[in-house]
C-alpha cells in the first residue's frame, strides 16, 4: 500500500477557500500547548485559542503545507502569529459554524516528539552578537 500525504494542509486550504468564497469568516481552533505555536497567550483558554483568519482581519497571511502565519492586532497590539498545521484542530465559519474538526493523523503524532527534539538541537545556547571590525 502506498503511503499517503497528510490530509490537513489540503483540507485546511479547501475549507478556508470555501468559507471565504461563501462570504463568511474563517476561524481556526488551535492547540496552543503544541511546540512551535506563537499566539497571544493572554487569549488562550484551556490550552486552546480561536483565531479569525479572514483576509480583512490579518496581514501578510501565509498558509502552506507546514504552517499558517500572519500579522494581526490583539487588543490593539500588533503580533506575528505562527501556527504549525499539526496544532490546528479545526476550521469553521463564524456565522453558521460550518466547517470541520480534523482527524488525528499518525504523521503528526510521530512529529510531536521529534519537533521538540529538533528545536532543542537547533536553538543556539546564547543569542548572536555583532562585533565591530576596524
Amino acid at each position: 500500500m502506498t503511503d499517503m500525504l497528510v490530509q490537513r494542509p489540503y483540507l485546511l486550504r479547501a475549507f478556508y477557500n470555501w468559507i471565504v468564497d461563501s462570504e463568511c469568516t474563517p476561524h481556526i481552533i488551535v492547540d496552543a500547548t503544541q511546540t512551535g505555536v506563537e499566539v497571544p497567550q493572554k487569549f488562550v483558554e484551556d490550552g486552546k485559542i480561536v483565531l479569525n483568519i479572514a483576509p480583512q482581519s490579518v496581514m501578510q497571511f501565509s498558509m502552506d503545507d507546514d504552517a499558517v502565519a500572519f500579522n494581526a492586532r490583539f487588543s490593539g497590539q500588533p503580533m506575528q502569529v505562527y501556527v504549525p498545521l499539526y496544532a490546528i484542530e479545526g476550521i469553521y465559519a463564524r456565522e453558521n459554524g460550518a466547517g470541520t474538526i480534523f482527524p488525528e493523523e499518525a504523521a503528526y503524532q510521530a512529529l510531536d516528539g521529534s519537533v521538540e527534539n529538533v528545536e532543542q538541537e537547533t536553538k543556539p545556547n546564547k543569542p548572536p552578537t555583532l562585533t565591530i571590525v576596524k
